[in-house]
């Protein structure tokens, strides 16, 4: 597994994942129905550092990071995974979080937050062993395809 920042070249193997996971509608807050041109926008945003996961040559997973706030909170970090969900239980989102985690901390971040994690997403579990706390919940803020109104958490981690 080889993680490395992506190149304009990777964006047509990271949409497939990014269009399945969110036209899912099951882990962001983002519309189903999201064009590839504005997902792309979005998620290389000049603002981000974006990465994958090579597995064998093949991309199977990215994120980015980018700053939460602007100004004098410009210190704190967002990021976003999308991991190819045939990989679930691999370790590969594990591996991709801990290399981000550690890269945002290089980059002299002191601290990540996430603004909106769907309470039923199974990546709580990952973020909460790597540190992360839910600083609070929004109830019934997303509606969940298969659990109906569900809350998103907001979690942070100093790094």
């Amino acid at each position: 597994m080889l993680i490395r920042e992506a190149t304009a070249g990777d964006w047509p193997h990271i949409w497939p994942i990014w269009h399945r996971i969110v036209a899912a509608g099951e882990t962001y807050a983002w519309d189903p129905d999201t064009s590839e041109e504005d997902a792309r926008a979005l998620w290389t945003n000049p603002a981000k550092r974006v990465y994958v996961v090579e597995d064998e040559g093949t991309v199977v997973a990215s994120a980015y990071v980018t700053p939460n706030y602007g100004g004098p909170a410009a210190g704190i970090a967002n990021a976003g995974f999308m991991v190819d969900p045939d990989r679930a239980g691999r370790g590969t989102g594990r591996a991709l979080a801990e290399h981000v985690l550690a890269v945002a901390a290089d980059q002299g971040y002191r601290g990540m937050v996430f603004n909106a994690v769907v309470e039923t997403n199974p990546a709580v579990r990952l973020w909460t062993s790597l540190g992360f706390t839910v600083l609070g919940t929004v109830p019934d803020a997303f509606d969940h395809p298969r659990h109906g109104r569900v809350g998103l958490h907001i979690m942070y981690r100093a790094l």
